[in-house]
């Protein structure tokens, strides 16, 4: 399940002192928007509290059936939802959803949980970002079929890798994903796989 932006900020101390989320070290990060259903919206992942991430239609609308198939699994109908879009609380703090493989470690263990990221790389060294682990971090393989969400042309999204390259490039997305594309040039700064610690 994907929290609300006021339950995240309420529960984060909480979930920072959690000593069995500990993971520490330094990794390469990547970005994306991938489209397809977050992994951690299967009900076998792991056992959830209060159920596994969200997903959606193809227009934004949330499914009511959590094993609904992946649109990147030939042709089902579940997306990832536009509320795992990124968002700035300060010019040094963000919010946000992450694909991620943790070494030991499977879905099942760090499915839905958050992690603080410190980036040590230019140009966001010394920025903060939370993040809520949604994914895995093999789901990637699928950027190259991205499936047809918000009925736009894939042309709208951009280069293969890397997606878009410049804010004003934002404006041609759906109405649900404006305020994170600007997040990727406002906060972020376009950053390209910086580098963080945990």
């Amino acid at each position: 399940m994907i929290l609300p932006k006021s339950t995240l900020l309420t529960l984060l101390p909480f979930f920072l002192a959690a000593p069995s989320l500990a993971v520490s070290g330094t990794k390469q990060t990547t970005r994306y928007w991938g489209c397809c259903k977050p992994s951690c919206s299967w009900s076998g992942k792991a056992s959830f509290k209060t159920g596994p991430v969200q997903s959606c239609d193809k227009n934004d609308n949330v499914l009511a059936n959590v094993d609904t198939k992946s649109a990147c699994d030939n042709g089902g109908p579940a997306f990832m939802c536009s509320n795992e879009s990124p968002w700035a609380v300060s010019d040094s703090l963000a919010y946000g959803y992450a694909a991620v493989s943790i070494a030991g470690g499977t879905e099942a263990s760090w499915c839905c949980a958050y992690y603080e990221l410190t980036f040590t790389s230019d140009p966001v060294s010394g920025k903060k970002m939370i993040v809520q682990a949604t994914i895995r971090i093999l789901m990637l393989r699928y950027l190259q079929r991205l499936p047809p969400q918000y009925s736009t042309p894939s042309t709208s999204w951009g280069a293969q890798y890397g997606g878009i390259s410049s804010r004003s490039q934002c404006d041609a997305f759906p109405a649900a994903l404006k305020a994170g594309c600007y997040w990727r040039f406002d906060w972020f700064q376009n950053a390209d796989n910086p580098s963080v610690c945990t």
